[in-house]
This record gives C-alpha cells, sequence and structure tokens, in this order.
C-alpha cells in the first residue's frame, strides 16, 4: 500500500515538533512547511510564508524531496493537509499581526487543499475559543464540562483568530463537501516539560485559565493520525486534550472550590478533564498513552 502523502504547516513548532515524527512512525510521507527549518531524517522542510496565497498554492503542488523527481511527473496533490503554523499565542507579535497572520494563512492554506482537491484537511484550533485562557481579569466559564458545542466567546486577539478559523473551516467543508476537522488543542505540554506539575498542583488556581486540562504533545500525534484516518464526517471540532485534570483532587472538588456557581451539565468521571475529550475518545478512538501520573510523582 502506498503511504498517503500528507502536507503538515508548522511543523517546526512546539507541538508540531513532536507530532511530525509521530506520523511519520505510522507510515506517512511528510511534509513539512514552516518558516524555520526542522532537522529530522526522512521529512523535508519548505520554507514559505503561508500567508501569500500563491506560497501556500505551491507548497501544496511540489514535490516532498529530491526523490520526487524519479516519477518523471509533476506531484499530485497530497492526501491530506494538516495545517498547525501559527502564531501560537498573544503577546508575541501586535493583536492585529496575530489576527492577520493566523486568519490569512489558514484562509490560504484550506483554499488551496479544497480547490486542488484534497479530500482531508486537519487545522489546530485551541482551548483559547472557551475564553477565558487570554481574558482580561478573572473570567469564568459558562458551564462544564467544555465540550464541543459550548459558546465559545474568546475576547483576545488570538482566541479570535481560531474562532475566525473554525468558522472558514465550516465554510469550505460545505462548500467543497470534504472533512476538515478542527482540533481545540489544550496546553501542550513537551516531555521535559513535566517537571512543571508539581507546581501546578500546588496552586490549582493557576490552571484555570487552561481549564485544568493539557496535552501531551505526543498524543496530539495520535489524535492527529486518527483524525486523517476518520472520514466521511464534514465539518467537525474535537477537543485535542489528555483524559484526567491536573489536581489531586477529583474534579467536582476542583470546580466547587475555583469555579463556585458555574453549572456542572452532565455527570462527570472522578478526575476528567473539565475541557473533556469525550469526543475524540468516542468518535475517533483515541486512547491516551501519556497520563501525567506517569510522569510525576504524587504525595
Amino acid at each position: 500500500m502506498t503511504a498517503k502523502r500528507v502536507v503538515f504547516t508548522g511543523g517546526t513548532g512546539k507541538a508540531g515538533r513532536h507530532v511530525l515524527p509521530h506520523l511519520q512512525g505510522k507510515g506517512y510521507d511528510l511534509l513539512n512547511v514552516d518558516l524555520k527549518p526542522f532537522d529530522h531524517k526522512g521529512i523535508g522542510t519548505l520554507i514559505a510564508d503561508l500567508t501569500d496565497s500563491g506560497q501556500a498554492f505551491n507548497a501544496l503542488t511540489t514535490h516532498f524531496g529530491f526523490g520526487g523527481f524519479n516519477a518523471g511527473k509533476p506531484p499530485s496533490p497530497p492526501d491530506a493537509v494538516v495545517h498547525f503554523a501559527a502564531i501560537p499565542r498573544v503577546l508575541i507579535e501586535p493583536d492585529n499581526e496575530t489576527f492577520r497572520v493566523n486568519t490569512i494563512a489558514t484562509y490560504n492554506v484550506i483554499e488551496a487543499a479544497a480547490k486542488l482537491g484534497v479530500r482531508k484537511i486537519i487545522i489546530a484550533s485551541s482551548e483559547t475559543t472557551y475564553g477565558v485562557c487570554f481574558a482580561e481579569g478573572d473570567k469564568n466559564f459558562h458551564s462544564f464540562p467544555l465540550e464541543e458545542d459550548y459558546d465559545i466567546d474568546p475576547m483576545d486577539s488570538y482566541g479570535l483568530s481560531k474562532v475566525v478559523n473554525e468558522k472558514c473551516a465550516r465554510a469550505f467543508a460545505m462548500r467543497y463537501v470534504i472533512d476538515i476537522y478542527a482540533l481545540r488543542i489544550g496546553n501542550v505540554i513537551e516531555p521535559h516539560e513535566y517537571d512543571m506539575f508539581p507546581g501546578f498542583l500546588a496552586n490549582l488556581p493557576s490552571r484555570k485559565r487552561n481549564a485544568w486540562a493539557y496535552i501531551d504533545a505526543r498524543d496530539l500525534g495520535e489524535i492527529v493520525h486518527l483524525a486523517i484516518q476518520k472520514d466521511g464526517l464534514g465539518f467537525q471540532v474535537f477537543n485535542a486534550v489528555n483524559d484526567t485534570i491536573t489536581a489531586t483532587i477529583p474534579t467536582r472538588e476542583v470546580l466547587k472550590r475555583y469555579c463556585p456557581g458555574v453549572p456542572v451539565t452532565r455527570e462527570l468521571g472522578e478526575f476528567e478533564a473539565p475541557l473533556s475529550n469525550r469526543k475524540a475518545r468516542e468518535v475517533l478512538g483515541f486512547k491516551e498513552s501519556h497520563n501525567w501520573r506517569k510522569y510525576v510523582t504524587v504525595e
């Protein structure tokens, strides 16, 4: 069986540099598209500014490496496109630039892929769409758990750009009758970052902005793999987080202490993350491999 060809944008970033090797291990033929190179054997990087529609189009119609020239014909469009490239949060670029880059690049990539006939597109959305992460002051969530039908209402430029990107994805999925899945990615934790968790556990209010959730970068790779493999869902949103709350006390107790009065709309598992991955587990078949308790000693 020929390996699926996947163009992955933003693979040099914090999440992408773990997701790409995971996908490589699943047998995909990969091309990274980024503003910076990614030094990983077997994965080439094309340097491109995706806010330029011509560069976005060309990035999806290029050989993945020199071996492509041996086929004797120009490259076909990829089987799937995974779009992670973005300014990754507020306070890196001015707000208007964050919004411009994140929305225009996403529009360009989705448009190019759809018009080239790509049937599967996955985009990185964010936990920030739930409106608390980069809120001014101590904003409360509307209800728990945070699931994909939540009334997302960010006030910051980054979260707002992700809401716009989800709407863009939905429009193209309807117009071209293709699959576009938006992953609302939680706080990304790399393997070397579990030494931060004792601080998280000692200061639970500090984790409210992330809804006491996280995603191990390697488990994020598995969610992307499962999303590539799952066909026929049209436009969908999935929370991309791990299973459990970053706390040593039950979820209900955390919410009672730090979000008093916020409605809880369904029964929560004892340690279920308030930003719930139930849909990813039930629809995509996601099973986490990197629960934080494997790496953190709990006294």
